[in-house]
């Protein structure tokens, strides 16, 4: 199989995803099931206004707090409602194996351009042999030539390090299959020394801090929670630097306001709250527990921050 996977990545670097994904929010309805309607609007509103992809089911998405057929119940909503799953990367990680080897069956059925894949995450002081086996019993066990996977990177949440040990491993062994990385390590020394030692490797920070630096050196683009609320401003940033190897000042320091403003309070309910303002939708503020809704003072005080850096999102699509 490893052979076969091989021989068909051949060619194929030109298939990595690039630009700018929002870490998608997952709406919700009052019983907390997904709401797939409030979803694929506010997804095709992602991709009119800024968005190059999607990055579904993430950490930003609440998904590790779904079940696996809620987490494939998301994709076949947005699929009836007509967003192009070829532009998404869903998060197909889980703490059991097996249900990565579903949910990444699954997508790959959807037609997705990839899948964003966290290790394997309950045990911590796991070493490298560990984690590469994962990734490996994973790969093996799907067994698709057509599956391209972006590692996650994000050790504060999940307990475990992608090393560039791992990463070396796996890209030798399964080149044009494991093919990029999302790093929300916050480590940009990290992100630039993947640059350099993995030529073609797709590596999209997940900070809008390290943005600019990693994209000047080569970087795919960003997937990133604010984006929720940003895409615009860093798609300009994006554009400028892609198509002239300009950097756009303005749309810089916009962005890490931005960013700075948002990640000042707890990330996912505090842009479920934006979202419900800009949108004039209460139902959008739901999250899951262990998650809790913004109380009205913390709130506030989100909107204000936000306000201060005179940036309006655009409006809601017809």
């Amino acid at each position: 199989m490893v052979e076969q996977m091989k021989e068909h990545a051949m060619g194929n670097s030109s298939e990595t995803m690039r630009g700018v994904f929002a870490a998608v929010l997952t709406p919700l309805h009052s019983d907390l099931a997904p709401d797939h309607i409030r979803m694929a609007q506010h997804c095709q509103w992602l991709l009119a206004n800024g968005c190059d992809g999607l990055g579904i089911l993430g950490t930003t998405g609440e998904a590790t707090s779904f079940s696996v057929a809620e987490r494939m119940g998301v994709l076949e909503g947005l699929a009836a409602a007509g967003v192009p799953l070829a532009k998404s990367l869903p998060g197909t990680g889980a703490a059991a194996f097996p249900d990565t080897v579903e949910l990444t069956r699954h997508a790959l059925d959807m037609g997705v351009g990839g899948v964003l894949m966290l290790p394997p995450f309950y045990y911590k002081g796991v070493d490298d042999d560990g984690v590469f086996a994962a990734y490996a019993e994973i790969i093996e066990r799907i067994g698709d030539p057509a599956l391209r996977v972006y590692l996650y990177n994000f050790p504060q949440m999940s307990g475990v390090l992608l090393s560039m040990d791992v990463i070396a491993r796996l890209t030798d062994r399964y080149p044009g299959t494991v093919v990029g990385i999302k790093d929300s390590s916050g480590d940009v020394g990290n992100m630039l020394a993947m640059i350099d030692q993995f030529p073609g490797f797709a590596v999209f920070p997940g900070s809008e801090s390290a943005f600019l630096t990693v994209l000047k050196a080569g970087g795919a683009g960003c997937i990133t929670a604010a984006s929720n609320v940003s895409a615009p401003v860093a798609q300009r940033v994006y554009s400028a630097w892609v198509k002239s190897a300009e950097v756009d000042d303005d749309a810089q320091a916009l962005l890490v306001a931005l960013r700075a403003a948002i990640t000042a309070y707890p990330l996912s309910a505090g842009l479920k709250a934006l979202m419900a303002r800009h949108f004039g939708d209460p139902g959008w503020e739901r999250v899951r527990p262990t998650l809790t809704l913004l109380d009205e003072v913390t709130r506030d005080s989100l909107f204000g921050a936000v306000d201060q850096t005179s940036y309006r999102l655009p409006p809601m699509m017809p």
